[in-house]
């Protein structure tokens, strides 16, 4: 196939009106109106001995939004969604410069709750990682690390996270069941619904379908869509397809610098740089 051909196999799957019409609740004002909820300034991140892998990077990411993050492997798209809620710090040696502020608050500062900014900012990752536990332990396992012991409240988190998933009809009369005993795509709604019973405002997914079937992929998708409305999601994909279908924002990262960062529909079908074009239609890739 020609890198023109790919690329317009790519914009098939853009709907120019979708997320303005159908998928966005009615009650959300238009996107250049909400407020930014993340707020990247100059950022650098360095692995031990100084080995840099983000370079100056610059971006505001708005609440109620879904954000991609696109570009070939290696190029720093997970090093920087890891670095919203500061899961890099579990990397020896690994440093920064710069800020990010999430709800106006830095969330590098001396002093930073780095437990409660990771309840605030929840994370799903590539593979589905459910606990050892049942289905209903792992929905349970954050609320109570943090000190809810009431058996009805627990039962009501473990239900509304469920159905906010998309799995509680699924699982309903199963929750003591192993949950590796789940398919593949529902462990990683199961996933999802672990993450949003810590009830977080932001959402942060590290290629959350890449393992999945098209059907369990398409599932996440139309969930992704659906919790838009209560969250604020950041994901990063291998998929361009995907990031045409699901996304507001789409920012395309290389060799660890932001290249361009505009709407889905702009990155899509007149990018600003040419190493941007050259990515979506496939004259340059992993």
């Amino acid at each position: 196939m020609s890198s023109i051909n790919k690329r317009d196999e790519t914009i098939k799957g853009l709907d120019l009106n979708k997320n303005t019409k159908e998928d966005k609740p009615a009650k959300l004002p238009a996107l250049s109106k909400r407020a930014d909820v993340i707020k990247v300034s100059d950022f650098n991140f360095f692995y031990k001995g100084k080995k840099q892998a983000l370079f100056d990077i610059n971006m505001d990411i708005k609440e109620n939004s879904i954000t991609t993050f696109i570009g070939p492997s290696g190029c720093g798209k997970s090093t920087l969604l890891r670095s919203i809620n500061r899961m890099n710090d579990l990397i020896s040696g690994s440093s920064i410069e710069g800020s990010i502020q999430v709800f106006d608050e830095e969330i590098y500062k001396q002093g930073t709750d780095v437990s409660k900014l990771r309840t605030e900012v929840g994370m799903v990752f590539q593979k589905a990682n459910p606990f050892p536990l049942s289905i209903y332990e792992n929905v349970i396992y954050g609320p109570k690390t943090q000190g809810v012991k009431s058996k009805k409240v627990l039962d009501q988190i473990c239900e509304d996270s469920l159905r906010k998933a998309a799995l509680w009809e699924e699982v309903k009369d199963k929750l003591e069941t192993p949950a590796l005993g789940l398919s593949g795509g529902q462990q990683q709604r199961l996933c999802i619904a672990r993450a949003i019973a810590m009830h977080p405002k932001i959402l942060l997914m590290d290629e959350p379908t890449s393992a999945l079937d098209p059907i369990a992929t398409l599932k996440v998708e139309e969930l992704v869509l659906e919790l838009k409305k209560e969250y604020t999601i950041v994901m990063v994909t291998h998929s361009l397809q995907q990031a045409t279908r699901i996304s507001d924002m789409t920012a395309y990262f290389l060799k660890g610098e932001l290249i361009e960062y505009n709407t889905t529909k702009k990155i899509f079908i007149s990018p600003k740089d040419s190493r941007t074009e050259d990515y979506i239609s496939g004259r340059y890739g992993d």
